[in-house]
């Protein structure tokens, strides 16, 4: 029997009511830490907390930015909106990030907003966006993975008949640095969003809250793997987890809950204002506390 993997964890900064500089310092500071392996920005186009008028930064764009200016952190979009832009689009942006960043790209993917946030739901209209239903995000999120995986990896060019879906011709090039292609991280809970996490997913991320009902969801992901032949212990298990500056020990509480249910990549999100020396005291508070 392997061992079970140590936990890497990983800080989020929401590219929200933030300014670039801001982002940038907490970015550059972790790339320094060795006890933060990863960072993540979101995927939307307005503020879902805060200001409804305050800025956002679009997040492909900016983790490029980000790309370019870190040397070590393995980076991604948690997760990116399928809905935003067409697959083919998202595999040529995702394929230059890992150029960019000499092969450092988790590319992160999840069906997009939820139809109950207004929030969320508001900035399809406000940027020309079709927003359909559940039933067809799903069908075209797991038409978009097969595409951007063949994308990264076909030799020749390829036509796609799909239902959500066409190309002609279609090929990548150049490829990403990663071969075969950068790691699937797949983001959501519905059982949908589980079935095309359990055939396309190198990694499966859900936000923490209700551990009860995320141990449930990681269960479910196991069955849909065996349903289809996949050894369940491939996908790497992915929780969201809030930090609390003012509560280190609650959120080191959160920490531990998750990883005693098998999650083993571990992403904290820092609000903002970031404070001075952000990164530093997620190691030292949270990753590495002294006894």
């Amino acid at each position: 029997m392997s061992p079970t993997p140590r936990p890497s964890f990983g800080i989020m900064t929401a590219p929200m009511q933030v300014d670039y500089h801001d982002v940038l310092r907490v970015w550059r500071e972790a790339d320094a830490i060795p006890e933060i392996e990863h960072a993540w920005l979101f995927d939307h186009l307005m503020p879902i907390g805060g200001d409804p008028d305050g800025p956002t930064h679009e997040g492909w764009t900016l983790l490029s930015a980000l790309a370019a200016r870190t040397r070590r952190l393995r980076l991604g979009v948690m997760v990116t909106s399928n809905r935003f832009r067409p697959p083919a689009m998202l595999a040529k942006i995702a394929t230059t990030v890992d150029i960019v960043s000499g092969g450092r790209l988790d590319f992160g993917i999840g069906v997009g907003s939820r139809p109950d946030h207004p929030l969320a739901r508001r900035e399809y209209a406000a940027h020309g966006l079709p927003f359909h239903d559940t039933a067809h995000a799903v069908g075209s999120l797991a038409e978009a993975c097969t595409v951007i995986r063949r994308l990264w990896t076909e030799e020749k060019p390829f036509d796609f008949d799909g239902t959500y879906h066409q190309l002609t011709g279609a090929f990548g090039n150049p490829r990403p640095v990663q071969r075969p292609h950068p790691p699937i991280l797949i983001g959501g809970r519905s059982s949908a969003t589980l079935r095309v996490a359990a055939e396309h997913a190198d990694l499966w991320n859900i936000p923490g809250g209700d551990l009860d009902d995320v141990v449930r969801r990681s269960a479910l992901l196991d069955r849909y793997c065996v349903e289809i032949g996949r050894d369940p212990a491939s996908v790497t298990r992915s929780i969201h987890l809030p930090v609390s500056y003012d509560r280190p020990g609650a959120t080191r509480d959160a920490v531990g809950d998750a990883i005693g249910a098998g999650f083993r990549h571990i992403v904290l999100g820092l609000p903002t204002p970031y404070p001075a020396d952000a990164a530093r005291w997620v190691a030292d508070e949270i990753v590495n506390p002294s006894s």
